[in-house]
């Protein structure tokens, strides 16, 4: 017997000028999600929930995931059955001017070799 039809599968994100920036910023402060940011930022397109390298399982992840998408920081939608993942960087560098990319670039600086 086939399945009914079901409508598609949607994600809440916050409106940003609902974000604080003390939500945003315990979002940052967990490495996980750092490396999470750091991962998206450097990748050339949208990344699915499986493919991020973290010392974390994957159940732990999507905790993180959680954190960070109701922080304002990320964005997730379906693709099929996988969930994918994107940085709103547009819109936190205009709800929070810089603060995006500072964190990247301290985490690539951090990454670079010789960092103590």
């Amino acid at each position: 017997m086939a399945r009914p039809r079901t409508a598609a599968r949607t994600v809440e994100h916050p409106d940003l000028s609902e974000v604080s920036l003390q939500q945003v910023m315990e979002a940052l402060v967990d490495p996980v999600r750092r490396t999470v940011v750091f991962q998206l930022a450097r990748a050339d397109e949208d990344m699915s929930c499986g493919r991020f390298d973290a010392p974390v399982s994957l159940s732990t992840l999507t905790h993180h995931f959680n954190v960070l998408r109701e922080a304002g920081v990320i964005r997730q939608y379906y693709q099929g059955t996988a969930k994918m993942n994107t940085l709103r960087t547009e819109e936190m560098e205009e709800r929070f001017p810089g603060l995006l990319s500072s964190v990247v670039a301290a985490a690539v600086a951090e990454a670079a070799p010789g960092t103590p």
